[in-house]
């Protein structure tokens, strides 16, 4: 087996996504730049963040909340690191991709329906386990069907040129993100301000929240938060804690009457949605990431999180965003030193009129 393989590494600290070769040994990994650098990772301070699923891209990281990267295309490099010796072993076997995941989710699932003793602290440790397991295209069924429940056609803003605007924005954030999930963002006729994402790749925009925002890229720091909850399957997670595992079932194996009754509850839970501190964090790290990535500025991220922690104190009642997204003032302390070390040259967000202007397009 061949243990050099083509791959492609971002420092971090760039957007770039550099051509490498990375040469797997005992040692760790040797990885080579095509400009000639030469650098060096061993085994043990390397984590896997991707590649559990067949077709998808394998990453992995080193360091801390901006992460030097290597992806990597070829499964048979999991293979290689596997046999690297005793660090390789706890990297994802690839032959497990082949394992009926049907078979395997519903095994899961029924683990759950078992754990009813240990619901307080049990259920919702296994239903992260049962979440990984989870495919896409359940996610995707189950996710715009609540979609549908929360947001119907008359409640949606259909403008072409706010679509498009949006649909750019995110276009420009997942444009190097893996592409296990299509984000699909639809803007809600609704004063409220708020945005929640749905298990799938949906995203919905309240208008109150979108005419918050004084820049594109204030919106593109929400838009990226929202992608991480889905990559990180956050709210598929909590849906199988909260879901009949017999409905749940029912419903990803195409029971149209399960599925109606499965998305009801999915919207009911989506619609009182609050986060974990974790969940949090790391939708906030990881969408800063995506955000310099995209060459957009990550500032906008942070402001946005300060005005509205502003205006909270006026009209509380309205900033629904704050309560379904907590520990606002942790958050914006924490995105304010990612921001310290942030050295990539931003590139504005033109949307081709001014932003105001746009904002106004949904309910004008």
């Amino acid at each position: 087996m061949s243990l050099v393989f083509g791959a492609h590494y971002l420092d971090g600290r760039t957007a770039e996504r550099e051509r490498a070769t990375v040469r797997v040994g005992a040692a760790g990994l040797e990885i080579t730049l095509a400009g000639g650098a030469t650098f060096r990772w061993p085994l043990g301070a390397v984590r896997q963040t991707q590649g559990f699923y067949a077709g998808e891209q394998i990453r992995l990281e080193r360091g801390g909340a901006l992460p030097e990267v290597l992806l990597v295309e070829d499964p048979a490099f999991l293979t290689a690191l596997r046999r690297a010796g005793t660090a390789g072993r706890r990297f994802h076997d690839p032959r497990r991709r082949g394992l009926r995941v049907l078979l395997t989710a519903l095994a899961a699932l029924a683990v759950i329906a078992l754990a009813g003793a240990f619901q307080v602290w049990g259920v919702p440790a296994a239903s992260g386990v049962v979440a990984s397991l989870v495919p896409v295209a359940w996610e995707d069924r189950i996710g715009g069907a609540a979609v549908a429940q929360l947001v119907p056609p008359e409640r949606r803003c259909l403008d072409p040129t706010l679509n498009a605007t949006v649909d750019a924005i995110v276009a420009r954030l997942v444009l190097n993100a893996p592409a296990t999930y299509r984000i699909r963002v639809t803007v809600m006729d609704s004063p409220a301000v708020n945005a929640f994402a749905a298990p799938g790749g949906h995203v919905v925009v309240l208008r109150g929240l979108l005419q918050g925002t004084r820049t594109p890229e204030e919106l593109a720091g929400v838009l990226a938060h929202e992608i991480q909850h889905v990559y990180y399957r956050h709210g598929t997670r909590i849906l199988v804690q909260h879901a009949s595992t017999a409905l749940l079932v029912a419903a990803v194996a195409g029971d149209v009457s399960a599925l109606t009754a499965y998305s009801l509850e999915a919207a009911r839970v989506l619609g009182t949605l609050r986060y974990a501190r974790q969940a949090e964090t790391e939708a906030d790290v990881a969408g800063f990431r995506m955000l310099v990535a995209a060459r957009i500025d990550p500032s906008g991220m942070v402001s946005f999180l300060e005005t509205l922690q502003a205006r909270e104190q006026d009209r509380p009642a309205a900033l629904g965003y704050l309560s379904t997204h907590p520990a606002a003032e942790e958050r914006v302390a924490t995105l304010r030193r990612l921001a310290a070390e942030v050295r990539t040259p931003a590139t504005p967000i033109a949307t081709g009129r001014e932003w105001r202007d746009v904002t106004r397009l949904c309910g004008a």
